[in-house]
């Protein structure tokens, strides 16, 4: 148990999400329980974490939730471990609740320079139809930036993910945006990419497109299965401006949207639900939705990426980095334990 790293969450404590302040102390070895000589409230040391009040051991939850994020079947797990199905399910939805606040908390706490961002969608299987998932990431260090569910296409579906990329974006920084075909995409960013031209005259103002952000687009043809043609647009920015972005970032040659497909690949891989030919179905789409977050952060944290190894003059010819680690989220590789033991900051206010 380490106090220094600890933080009270007690809403009514004046030291609430403040760490290193001196106020956390340890309560109780046995019992793994820190107090705060601010608000004299003591708290688990597992709170805000999925291991809270957990009646198993922590050895077997880390290892159902590792074999569950590399696509190990619900069923045989509980085959293999003697476990309720009730009871696998719910750690998964814990584990993937926890991740998403995980992934909120850098998100929103560390600055990110995107400078080149693809987007897509994909569509897992369900009773009656289909989910769809779209998500977006940040291809100079392969970072998943996050997704949303929706149980049909349309612009709010890529609204929301636009606006989740508008809030990572760092103002004024060149950015490169590629996508696919679907006519929703160039609505979304100009809505939540416009800026407002003030003249001074009397009147709503009008709108402009930042100077700096390029939006270009792959559109594929194909006669059944088979792809038959594929255009590249541009549709903000300029094909020089764009083509020194792609080079300036080592992101390929052309307007391509190959990383984000390769990323729905290692999705696909994690998650049942979204293999094109598999019988697996997803039920509600609050579980999709977790596991897309909890796939999410084990790819960013958890899973070293060959593209960003460095070359090391001393010890090991290789340093192994996960996309955290290229983002500037954090200097080490993490273990899915740690991933479950992280505990983000609660806001400061309320």
């Amino acid at each position: 148990m380490d106090p220094t790293k600890a933080f009270c969450d007690n809403p009514d404590c004046a030291a609430r999400g403040k760490v290193g302040e001196g106020n956390i102390k340890v309560h109780s070895h046995k019992e793994q329980r820190y107090r705060c000589t601010t608000c004299n409230k003591t708290f688990a040391a597992s709170k805000g974490t999925p291991f809270y009040r957990l009646h198993k051991e922590r050895s077997l939850f880390v290892i159902v939730i590792t074999l569950l994020t590399h696509g190990c079947p619900l069923q045989a797990i509980v085959a293999a471990f003697d476990l309720d199905e009730r009871t696998v399910a719910d750690w998964y939805a814990k584990s993937g609740q926890h991740a998403q606040e995980v992934h909120q908390h850098f998100l929103e706490t560390q600055p990110l320079d995107l400078q080149h961002v693809q987007a897509d969608e994909l569509y897992a299987k369900c009773q009656g139809g289909r989910s769809w998932m779209a998500m977006a990431m940040a291809v100079p260090c392969r970072l998943w930036l996050g997704g949303v569910c929706s149980g049909i296409r349309n612009l709010s579906l890529i609204q929301r993910l636009v606006d989740m990329v508008r809030l990572a974006w760092i103002p004024c920084k060149p950015l490169l945006i590629c996508v696919d075909g679907l006519a929703s995409y160039p609505t979304a960013f100009w809505r939540a990419f416009r800026e407002k031209v003030l003249t001074g005259r009397v009147g709503r103002p009008s709108y402009r497109l930042p100077g700096c952000v390029w939006l270009g687009q792959v559109i594929k043809k194909h006669a059944g299965r088979r792809l038959v043609d594929v255009a590249r647009r541009v549709l903000w920015g300029s094909a020089e401006q764009i083509n020194e972005q792609i080079e300036k970032t080592n992101t390929g040659k052309q307007i391509n949207t190959s990383y984000i497909e390769r990323l729905n690949a290692t999705f696909r891989a994690a998650m049942a639900a979204l293999t094109r030919r598999g019988r697996r179905l997803v039920r509600q789409e609050e579980v999709l939705e977790k596991g897309m977050y909890l796939t999410g952060c084990v790819y960013n944290f958890c899973s070293s990426h060959r593209s960003l190894r460095l070359r090391q003059e001393q010890g090991p010819k290789w340093l192994q980095r996960t996309p955290a680690m290229a983002a500037g989220w954090t200097d080490h590789l993490w273990s899915i334990r740690q991933l479950l033991e992280f505990r983000p900051l609660p806001p400061l206010h309320g």
